[in-house]
């Protein structure tokens, strides 16, 4: 079962839209980079320009370019602005004539609780910069 990619797209387009500087980057440009639907980058975009985040120009000339300097945006504000789901979810409606489903919730929620925080953390201390930074580093 494929999870929700929403926010590796996210990253995607903020380090496209980082390395592109002030040349703004088409919803089809971007799409063509992460092999994708337009239609998916242009909600992805408007969930980051509500945020903040991304700014997108209309017309001939337009596209989308970073509102922030890659430096001052955070994989925890990407994460913020598409929404992504808890680190897991349990699941609904186990039976409660096992020993294991009547418990799983309780047992799980401490974990998911501290797996969440932990990834909070690092997801506030990562920014888009040093993520191009390795990105660069990666490509020579």
């Amino acid at each position: 079962m494929p999870g929700n990619c929403q926010f590796s797209m996210a990253v995607h387009i903020a380090a496209l839209l980082a390395l592109a500087g002030d040349a703004p980057k088409t919803s089809a440009e971007i799409a063509h980079s992460i092999d994708t639907n337009p239609v998916v980058v242009r909600r992805i975009v408007a969930a980051l320009a509500r945020a903040g985040l991304v700014t997108a120009r209309r017309g001939a000339a337009g596209g989308s370019v970073l509102a922030l300097p890659a430096e001052r945006i955070t994989l925890h504000d990407l994460r913020a602005a598409v929404e992504t789901p808890d680190a897991f979810a349990i699941h609904d409606h186990p039976s409660s004539a096992c020993p294991v489903g009547r418990n799983i919730e309780r047992v799980l929620s401490g974990v998911r609780g501290r797996a969440e925080a932990a990834l909070v953390r690092e997801l506030k201390r990562t920014t888009i910069a040093e993520l191009v930074s390795d990105l660069q580093a990666t490509a020579a």
